[in-house]
């Protein structure tokens, strides 16, 4: 089975993460370089693995904090070396579906309230992760 959906097509890629996952919300996952190996249990659980929701919000504001460093570029602004970023992943029902929904809470100390706002700004429409989400998931960006 191929699944193909509509999209701007990859001109050069840059890098492929290759991973293999058993037993799903029970099991485990690792990378083809053996640079990650994670137990994975279900959101709630007692068990002792991570879960795809944190993997996805860990990502995502790793990704997000590369993505304002390249906005602050542009707009002639320095980061501060304390920029974090909080991301928030929700697993919730939509009907007999499942959904997510995600807050990312940005902490930009010492910049000015309006440039971080437009750093944030940018970064959302830079970020791979946040053009993944848009317009599939409820996402709210804070500028804390």
């Amino acid at each position: 089975m191929t699944s193909s959906q509509t999209a701007s097509q990859i001109e050069k890629v840059l890098y492929t993460a290759k991973t293999h996952a058993t037993g799903g919300r029970d099991g485990a996952a690792r990378s083809s370089d053996g640079r990650l190996e994670v137990k994975l249990s279900p959101p709630g659980s007692n068990g002792q693995g991570t879960n795809p929701e944190q993997l996805f919000a860990a990502g995502w504001s790793a990704c997000f904090i590369g993505a304002m460093g390249r906005a602050a570029s542009a707009q002639k602004v320095k980061l501060p070396a304390d920029t974090a970023v909080d991301a928030e992943v929700d697993l919730g029902t939509v009907g007999d579906g499942f959904q997510l929904q995600a807050r990312l809470s940005v902490s930009l100390p010492g910049l000015d309230r309006e440039v971080a706002e437009a750093v944030v700004s940018a970064a959302h429409q830079i970020c791979p992760y946040s053009k993944l989400s848009r317009g599939n998931i409820n996402v709210e960006l804070t500028v804390l």
